[in-house]
């Protein structure tokens, strides 16, 4: 009777720390489930991605607006580039190589979901490289128009034309360095079919940028 009542508090008292502790979870509170937890899910990233592209956006579409704005404006000084001046077959190559690239990263990407490391890493490095190729393209495109006499403080034009390609090819050149970082991630905070996903929303996003600034240059400078 005495044994009985001694070994049912014991018994109690091992199955409230099994609960508290190791018994219910399979580790004493820094295993697997409470690491699980600490990691963000993917949507938190994507979701964070999208915020910044929307901020983005409303950059471009700032600069946008004050290229219409002033080229309409009654004081007038606008000069229009013209297909002389502008460097529009430049621009009309670097717009199909950053096509392309956005081409070759969606097949990056389903290579990654396909479990095909090798042609993952190919594709992925493929897209990079035609990324420094379009930044290449720029730096051309500014040179053929400073070989005709237009700089940055000749004209209004002139103006937007550098602050909007190099607004945009700064912000390219951070797509290309999240490429690379994506290529050689090794952090197990975020898991690399995350990373992917987001600096793929990341690169198609300029690559759509780039479009409307091409479309606006040309229209802005007949």
């Amino acid at each position: 009777m005495a044994a009985s009542a001694v070994k049912e508090p014991i018994g109690i008292s091992g199955a409230g720390r099994g609960g508290n502790g190791r018994g219910s979870f399979g580790g004493d509170g820094r295993g697997g489930g409470s690491s699980a937890r600490s990691v963000p899910p993917q949507r938190t990233y994507v979701t964070g991605m999208g915020v910044a592209l929307g901020g983005i956006l409303m950059f471009f579409m700032a600069l946008v607006s004050a290229l219409v704005v002033r080229k309409g404006a009654p004081s007038g000084g606008w000069q229009a580039l013209g297909t002389a001046h502008l460097p529009w077959r430049i621009l009309t190559l670097d717009t199909l190589i950053l096509l392309a690239s956005s081409a070759t990263l969606a097949r990056a990407h389903n290579r990654f979901r396909a479990h095909d490391d090798e042609a993952f890493s190919h594709w992925w490095g493929v897209t990079a490289i035609l990324g420094v190729f379009f930044l290449g393209g720029q730096l051309l495109a500014w040179r053929e128009l400073a070989a005709a006499g237009m700089y940055l403080a000749t004209n209004p034009s002139s103006s937007f034309f550098y602050v909007l390609t190099a607004a945009h090819g700064l912000h390219l050149l951070g797509g290309i360095v999240g490429l690379l970082a994506v290529a050689f991630y090794k952090t197990r905070r975020l898991s690399r079919g995350t990373a992917i996903s987001v600096a793929s929303l990341y690169w198609h996003f300029m690559d759509g940028i780039w479009l409307c600034l091409f479309l606006v240059l040309l229209a802005g400078n007949r």
